[in-house]
């Protein structure tokens, strides 16, 4: 029982400092990734979108808010007002000019349209007349009578076989303020979603345009949050509902929200303008790869850590374990085993002779007069004895017996596949060895002579009683005057 507690309490141990260790290991690394991600969330929100957002700002005035910026020249231009003004005498004049600020600004189309005569004038000429009976002239009507100098609008255009074009409608007022007509530049619907898309692969962030009423206006070719699409309201949306009630205030800022089980920043900004909202969106899974690769990466090497000293504790605790199953069956003196170990030995050998149907024999020896031994010349001489002893026994016996140090000055041997007879000559062969070995120590020469019992395995035997019969053969010889070799039959006579 101590040795099996001690064991226990080792593996109890063993398992307690892996646990601490696999523990101390996850801590340390969650600690770190939590760290980590705490930073790069607010490297996000304070530093990284908004200043995305401010370059993705400065390319929107380059790309979008320049027709703007085209087109209010165009409604200020002394010539287009002196022309109209003097009666749009020579519509080449106009030509000419449209198709130059078209050329010179790289836009897709421009045009003017008189509030006078209704004309539409193009950079490819006069392309029609303006009718308030006709559907696609609607625009016009609806620029003339706005507020705004201006709206951004999504119309096909005529002069373009119908391409869908992003216009810049803008309104011309006469040096007395009086309204005469609108001008403007187009861009195509492709060209600015080409646009939003390079801003978004350059950038690696959703890029998305909303205007005051909450509709998203323009977005790259994949969409706009959730795949929402041109005209889409957010409060449409369940995750941007929240946000859409800030947005006529006009509100810029950082926000946080969850889509889809993903967590977001978004970065807000009005571009005066446009009259829009500048949406930059960054998606937190993709912002964290590179530190979740890296916890994925520390939490292998922790568990190949602990693995490695799971195995290196393993292996110790074995070997600790055979040291002490070795301490607890041999017997320190003589290296043989003790009778915990011949116990251990004894049983399987006895179950596999039974089974066997083999002779077994066991021996019973004691050393004889070895107290007077002791008290003559110490116990370091009778060690000397019984160490020598125990030699001497192994060089009389086979590798299959069992041999063993019963206790004190007794020893006893199982002999395997014999039986009474070849085991007396056996147990003759140590009694001779034992009477004629002279043992020395301390310069001092020791003799001493055995006394052994012997008793031949039974079928009703079991070990106690086979020892019980060879320890009546032994007691038998030291009856008979010692040094001598008894078998239970002779001892029975």
């Amino acid at each position: 029982m101590p040795f099996r507690s001690a064991i226990t309490s080792q593996r109890s141990l063993l398992v307690t400092l892996v646990i601490l260790l696999g523990s101390g290991f996850l801590l340390t690394s969650m600690l770190s990734y939590y760290a980590s991600r705490a930073s790069i969330r607010d490297n996000i929100i304070n530093t990284e979108l908004p200043l995305t957002s401010d370059t993705v700002y400065s390319e929107i005035q380059k790309d979008l808010v320049r027709p703007v910026l085209i087109s209010s020249m165009m409604a200020r231009d002394t010539f287009m007002r002196d022309w109209i003004v003097e009666g749009e005498r020579n519509p080449d004049q106009m030509t000419r000019y449209l198709k130059e600020v078209m050329d010179h600004y790289g836009a897709y189309t421009s045009f003017f349209v008189s509030n006078s005569s209704l004309t539409y004038y193009q950079a490819k000429g006069v392309l029609k007349k303006i009718d308030a009976r006709e559907p696609r002239d609607v625009w016009y009507y609806r620029v003339r009578d706005m507020a705004a100098p201006y709206e951004i609008n999504v119309d096909p255009d005529m002069a373009n076989k119908d391409s869908l074009t992003f216009f810049i409608n803008y309104k011309v007022f006469d040096y007395d303020n009086r309204f005469i007509g609108a001008t403007g530049v187009g861009l195509t619907v492709d060209a600015v979603i080409k646009l939003i898309d390079r801003y978004q692969q350059r950038y690696q962030r959703s890029v998305y345009f909303v205007d005051t009423f909450g509709r998203i206006v323009l977005t790259g070719a994949e969409g706009g949050p959730n795949g929402a699409v041109i005209g889409q309201s957010l409060n449409k949306l369940p995750s941007m509902s929240e946000l859409h009630k800030q947005l006529p205030k006009p509100h810029s800022g950082t926000y946080e929200y969850r889509s889809e089980g993903h967590e977001h920043f978004l970065n807000v900004r009005f571009i005066p303008e446009l009259n829009w909202y500048l949406f930059v969106d960054k998606r937190e899974d993709t912002a964290l790869t590179d530190i979740r690769q890296s916890l994925y990466l520390n939490l292998l090497i922790c568990l190949m850590v602990t693995l490695v000293v799971v195995l290196l504790l393993h292996r110790l605790i074995n070997r600790f374990k055979y040291k002490i199953e070795t301490q607890a069956t041999l017997d320190s003196l003589t290296g043989l085993p003790n009778r915990r170990g011949f116990d251990l030995l004894a049983s399987k050998t006895l179950k596999d002779t039974q089974r066997e149907t083999k002779p077994l024999t066991a021996m019973l020896l004691d050393l004889d007069h070895f107290k007077q031994l002791n008290d003559s010349h110490g116990h370091l001489a009778g060690d000397e004895v019984l160490a020598g002893f125990a030699e001497d026994l192994k060089s009389c016996l086979r590798q299959s017996d069992i041999i063993c140090r019963w206790g004190g000055e007794e020893f006893i041997i199982l002999l395997k596949g014999s039986d009474t007879r070849s085991a007396q000559r056996i147990a003759e062969k140590i009694r001779l060895l034992a009477e004629q070995h002279t043992y020395v120590f301390s310069g001092t020469p020791l003799q001493v002579t055995v006394s052994v019992g012997l008793a031949e395995l039974q079928d009703d035997d079991t070990l106690p009683t086979l020892i019980a019969r060879a320890d009546r053969a032994l007691y038998a010889a030291k009856q008979n005057g010692r040094n001598q070799v008894f078998t239970e039959e002779t001892a029975s006579a």
